[in-house]
């Protein structure tokens, strides 16, 4: 296979909550790749650091605070993005988040919150960005679920049910956007070292690790993955090594799920 299948020379990305952890080892995969990013999420001095990082490997960037919970705020993102590159190429959904909680102890402003955190955000960007594909004819967005959405982990009901609405959601875009040559594929990571899974299994478990050392888990690769394992992900499903991949979800867990016991 020719390494040409995975090169994003001048292709212009959007990584959402790309401040740090698993959306900012992303944007500067994407960039590693040839591709120039536009960065967002809310803190903008986080993002502005970002910003910086890529710009000193060469490419160009630009940093949009935004959240992308608020509808107003994701279309002055996509504005921006355009009148600065042009073109959008490739949308990484990747912001999110959760706070460990009972179910039964969960209120329904908790439930909202995180379900609009996680899902709702997916649907603002995929419809803002997918709309600018449509007219290029052409993109890829990538949208980073959990395999908390695909079996059960207790303390974050909506966490898992938010995940699971992505995967769905990928399936459902997919078909809608291919007869405009507009790939949508989704990864569901495990636990990863900067990731909120890594922190839910720690209160499940009664662990304090803040890396996952000590977490009695059976990951059949022994060890938790790093923010750099889901770039490689998303750069294979934006790359034209994919071109033949839509609608799936890629689970990058290092074995996690094949098992029956975690």
């Amino acid at each position: 296979m020719s390494p040409s299948l995975f090169d994003l020379g001048n292709k212009v990305a959007i990584v959402t909550g790309a401040g740090r952890g698993i959306g900012k080892a992303i944007a500067l995969g994407l960039v590693d790749a040839g591709a120039d990013v536009v960065v967002c999420a809310r803190t903008a001095t986080d993002i502005e650091a970002t910003a910086e990082e890529v710009k000193a490997k060469g490419r160009k960037a630009l940093a949009v605070p935004t959240d992308v919970r608020a509808g107003d705020q994701v279309s002055n993102l996509v504005e921006k993005s355009v009148a600065e590159f042009g073109r959008i190429d490739i949308l990484v959904n990747n912001a999110g988040g959760s706070f460990i909680a009972d179910t039964m102890d969960l209120s329904e402003g908790g439930w909202d919150a995180i379900v609009r955190e996680n899902l709702k955000s997916v649907f603002l960007c995929s419809k803002a960005v997918g709309k600018v594909m449509i007219d290029q004819k052409e993109g890829n967005i990538v949208n980073i679920a959990s395999v908390a959405g695909i079996t059960g982990y207790s303390l974050n009901a909506p966490y898992g049910a938010a995940k699971a609405g992505i995967i769905n959601f990928t399936k459902t875009l997919a078909v809608e956007l291919a007869p405009y040559n507009i790939r949508v594929n989704a990864i569901a990571p495990g636990v990863i070292t900067s990731g909120g899974l890594l922190e839910l299994l720690n209160m499940e478990l009664g662990q304090a690790s803040e890396k996952g050392e000590d977490l009695p888990l059976s990951v059949p690769l022994g060890r938790c993955g790093k923010p750099e394992d889901i770039a490689g992900g998303v750069i294979y499903l934006v790359s034209d090594a994919s071109s033949y991949v839509t609608g799936q979800t890629l689970i990058i867990d290092g074995g996690l799920t094949t098992r029956l016991v975690m």
